[in-house]
């Protein structure tokens, strides 16, 4: 059997020292690292609430033949006539045909003014505003974290009256802060109903790729909440703790019926910001198409510092 030197068991026991020391030092950055993903990942986690009606009611256009159906009149043309020489007999005649024709002439009149008192969707290349305002705000509005998740856990989103009642209160909430607003962004535009889905769906995409998980949600009428969800708020004595420059962000996405929206000013000042809140608050619920409230981060145990909403919100601008 072979034997090693003298020297070269030195080295080899100097090597196994440095690798074990090298072994441990490695193991205690993990720890430190991995020790802390928890909470790295609830300070990143946030809320949604949010839905959608625009496959309700039905706003396609209608075929050039044959009766498709009662909403076929939205989508312009008069195809919603093509009915009428079936239903007289081809043309038929006399006062009671008169009568039913005007009848029907007035409903379909109605129709076309759109849902309710709202502008309404009346075809394909109707008019829809898409729009996002954002605002990053100190985080001594944690009471504001509670009324959103009030709100999340609550609201009937599977309803346009629901999503109206959403989108107004998280104004009202966001108005009730006003001392704490910090940074603020928006951008809108005008496009065709035919297009107005897929671009507020890429712009909910876009903010909510920002997050790290989503612990509560109510998307659609189906509330989903994860074991990170915190729904108290922390006591007085932490809150005179909290560093100035910790901030809470709240997004709200929305795609509405006309060009209402599509006319908001740049945000540049708090008055803006004002001004922008109302008008939101004010949309009919008629013409609310979809609307999206992310917030961030949704427990009020954690806040994100000056340096994590200028990074994930680069289009934040102080006001």
């Amino acid at each position: 059997m072979k034997s090693f030197s003298p020297e070269f068991m030195k080295k080899v026991k100097a090597n196994v020292k440095v690798l074990t020391r090298s072994l441990v030092a490695i193991s205690l950055v993990a720890i430190a690292i991995f020790g802390n993903a928890h909470e790295a990942f609830a300070k990143r986690s946030g809320g949604r609430i949010g839905g959608s009606s625009f496959s309700s009611p039905v706003r396609s256009a209608p075929s050039n033949s044959g009766y498709s159906g009662g909403n076929s009149y939205y989508g312009g043309g008069g195809g919603g006539f093509f009915f009428l020489p079936m239903f007289f007999g081809g043309g038929g005649g006399g006062l009671f045909s008169i009568l039913l024709l005007v009848i029907v002439a007035g409903a379909i009149m109605q129709a076309f003014r759109g849902r309710g008192d709202g502008e309404g969707i009346t075809g394909m290349d109707s008019k829809v505003s898409v729009a996002k305002i954002q605002v990053g705000l100190l985080s001594s509005a944690r009471s504001l974290q509670q009324e959103l998740t009030r709100l999340a856990l609550e609201s009937d989103t599977s309803s346009v009256e629901g999503l109206a009642t959403v989108t107004r209160e998280t104004a009202i909430s966001l108005m009730r802060h006003p001392e704490y607003w910090v940074y603020v962004s928006s951008a809108s535009e005008n496009t065709k109903f035919a297009l107005a889905e897929q671009k507020f769906n890429s712009l909910v995409m876009s903010e909510r790729s920002k997050l790290n998980a989503e612990v509560l949600s109510n998307v659609g009428g189906r509330v989903l909440q994860g074991k990170t969800a915190a729904v108290s708020l922390p006591s007085e004595g932490s809150l005179s703790l909290e560093d100035p420059s910790e901030y809470i962000v709240v997004t709200l996405l929305l795609a509405v019926a006309g060009d209402s929206l599509s006319k908001l000013p740049p945000l540049r000042s708090s008055a803006d910001l004002q001004s922008a809140l109302s008008a939101i608050g004010s949309v009919p619920s008629d013409n609310l198409l979809a609307v999206e409230v992310l917030w961030e981060p949704q427990s009020e145990e954690y806040t994100l510092t000056t340096d994590e909403v200028l990074t994930i919100y680069p289009d934040l601008v102080r006001i």
